[in-house]
C-alpha cells in the first residue's frame, strides 16, 4: 500500500469556517486512502456553544479525521472584533507548534503540509520551520480572494490607503469582478480603520507565500473571478466548492419542519442571518409589521443580541412576545412561526420554502444556490455587503432588501431598516416577472453546483489537482 500521508488542518473556531473546513477534510480521505487529517481546534472564550458543535463534528468524521482541542484562552475584546480574532489567531502559535512537533515526532503518516484558515497567516512561519508547505483555505469566495489581493497590491505597489476611501462615492475597478464596485458601501468596514485595514491587507500579502489556496467557490459560478485570479500573482488557486455539510438534519425535535409539511410548495419566505445575525426590539417590530402587510407565509429565526461592548454569540429570546407588536403571534398564528434558533439546511431543503431573507455569509449563499432558493439580501458585517453585491449585480441571483445596513459586532447597530423597505424586498423576492427569472436562474446554477462536485466536474479535478500536489 502507498505511504500515508498526513495533513493538519487549523481553522478559525466561527462555525462558518469550522464546518466547511472538517467538510473539507471528509471530502479528502474520502477522496484518496493514503490521507489522514488532524484538526487542531481552538475555542473562542465567548462561544459556549462550541463544544457541543464539536462533539457532533466528531461523531460524523471518519476515522482517518482527528480532533485535537487546544487549551482555552481568555482574551480581552480589542477595538474591532476583526482585529480581536486575528490576534487570538496568532496567541495561539507556541500551542500549534507543539502540537506539529509531537505529530511530526512519529514520522508516520508523513506530515505533508498545514491548511490554515485565512485569519491564520501567522501559522505560515510554523510550516517553514518543519519544512513543509502551507496552504490557505478561504471560506469564501473567488471574486472576494480576488478583491483582498488587489486591494493589497494598490497599497504596497502604488501606495494607496484604503482607508480614505471612507463615506466617498469612489468605484474601483477590481480584476475578479466584472462591474466597477462602489467602494464605501461594498468593501467590509474593517477596510476604513487604520488597525482593521492593515491586518485585512497584510492577511493577503502573506496568501502569496502559501503552495496553494483552497477556495469554496466553483468554476461555473464565478468564472469571472476564477479566471481572473491567475492573474494577480498569487499562489496556485484551487476551486474546489460548494464544500457544504448538506446532510438534511433528521427531523427528530423540530416541530418547525413538520408546520412546514402542511404548508403549499414554494409558498413561505424563511428569514435567517447566520450564526451572528440578531435584532433588536425595535428592528424585530419593523420586520414583523412587514410580514404581516406582505401576507406571505414566513418562517422567521429571531435572536437576540448581546449588549453592547460584549463579545458574545446571540442568543434566543426568552420570550419572543415581549419584543413583537403587541397580538403579533396570534394575529400570524395561521400563516408564520417565530423561532430562535433554526436548522437551516433542513428548512432550504424543504419544497415549502419559497424564498430565503439572508445575511449573506458565503455558506449561506452557496446552500441557498445548492438547494435552488432564490435570496434577498440584508447583509450586516465583515464581508457580507460584498458578497449581497456580487450575488445581485454580478450573478443576478438575488433581491435586495437593505445594502448598506452595518452591525458592529461589538457596538451592535444604529441604523433601522424601515417595515416599507422589508416588505418591498419580500415582494421583489416571490412575486413578479423578475422574480420567477430569478428563480429560473438560480435552479441552473443548482444543478451546476451538483455537478462541479460529481466526477469529471470543475471541483472533483480541481481537488484532484491538489492531492496530486500534497502526494507528490
Amino acid at each position: 500500500m502507498s505511504a500515508k500521508i498526513e495533513l493538519v488542518f487549523i481553522p478559525c473556531p466561527g462555525p462558518g469556517h469550522l464546518v466547511s473546513m472538517v467538510e473539507m477534510a471528509k471530502l479528502l480521505v474520502d477522496r484518496d486512502g493514503r490521507l489522514f487529517i488532524t484538526v487542531l481546534i481552538m475555542k473562542f472564550p465567548f462561544n459556549s456553544e462550541i463544544d457541543s458543535h464539536i462533539e457532533s463534528l466528531t461523531a460524523s468524521v471518519p476515522a482517518r479525521i482527528r480532533f485535537v482541542l487546544l487549551p482555552r484562552r481568555s482574551h480581552s475584546p480589542r477595538t474591532s472584533f476583526f482585529a480581536f480574532v486575528y490576534h487570538f489567531m496568532e496567541s495561539y502559535k507556541a500551542d500549534l507548534r507543539e502540537a506539529v512537533a509531537e505529530l511530526s515526532a512519529h514520522g508516520s503518516p508523513r506530515l505533508a503540509g498545514l491548511v490554515l484558515d485565512m485569519f491564520c497567516t501567522s501559522m505560515i512561519d510554523v510550516a517553514v520551520e518543519f519544512g513543509v508547505p502551507s496552504y490557505i483555505f478561504f471560506p469564501s469566495g473567488a471574486a472576494f480572494l480576488g478583491v483582498m489581493l488587489h486591494l493589497q497590491s494598490l497599497r504596497d505597489e502604488q501606495h494607496m490607503d484604503p482607508t480614505r476611501l471612507k463615506g466617498t462615492d469612489a468605484e474601483l475597478d477590481f480584476p475578479s469582478l466584472a462591474n466597477p464596485l462602489p467602494a464605501a458601501k461594498f468593501l467590509p468596514s474593517e477596510v476604513f480603520m487604520e488597525e482593521d485595514c492593515r491586518i485585512f491587507l497584510d492577511l493577503p500579502l502573506r496568501y502569496r507565500e502559501t503552495k496553494g489556496i483552497l477556495v469554496n467557490s466553483f468554476a461555473e459560478l464565478e468564472p469571472h473571478a476564477v479566471e481572473a485570479l491567475a492573474s494577480l500573482g498569487a499562489s496556485t488557486v484551487y476551486s474546489v466548492g460548494p464544500i457544504l455539510n448538506i446532510n438534511v438534519e433528521s427531523k427528530k425535535g423540530f416541530e418547525i419542519l413538520d408546520w412546514l409539511d402542511q404548508q403549499p410548495d414554494a409558498s413561505v419566505v424563511f428569514l435567517c442571518f447566520g450564526s451572528g445575525g440578531c435584532f433588536d426590539e425595535h428592528q424585530a417590530k419593523e420586520i414583523a409589521y412587514a410580514l404581516e402587510r406582505s401576507r406571505y407565509r414566513f418562517l422567521w429565526s429571531l435572536r437576540q443580541p448581546p449588549a453592547k461592548g460584549k463579545l458574545e454569540a446571540p442568543q434566543d429570546y426568552a420570550d419572543l412576545a415581549e419584543v413583537l407588536p403587541e397580538g403579533f403571534l396570534n394575529r400570524t398564528a395561521g400563516v408564520g412561526r417565530v423561532i430562535g434558533w433554526a436548522p437551516q439546511i433542513a428548512v432550504l431543503a424543504h419544497p415549502a420554502i419559497g424564498g430565503f431573507v439572508s445575511h449573506c455569509g458565503w455558506n449561506s449563499i452557496l446552500e441557498s444556490i445548492w438547494f435552488g432558493m432564490p435570496v434577498a439580501t440584508w447583509p450586516q458585517y465583515a464581508e457580507q455587503h460584498f458578497n449581497a453585491f456580487h450575488l445581485m449585480v454580478e450573478l443576478g441571483l438575488a433581491a435586495e432588501i437593505k445594502m448598506d445596513y452595518q452591525r458592529d459586532l461589538l457596538k451592535g447597530s444604529d441604523g433601522v431598516v424601515t417595515v416599507d423597505e422589508i416588505e418591498r424586498g419580500i415582494r421583489k423576492l416571490m412575486e413578479g416577472e423578475e422574480a420567477r427569472e430569478r428563480r429560473k436562474k438560480v435552479k441552473e446554477v443548482s444543478e451546476k453546483s451538483r455537478k462541479a462536485l460529481m466526477e469529471g466536474g470543475s471541483s472533483y479535478l480541481s481537488l484532484a489537482r491538489f492531492i496530486e500536489d500534497v502526494c507528490s
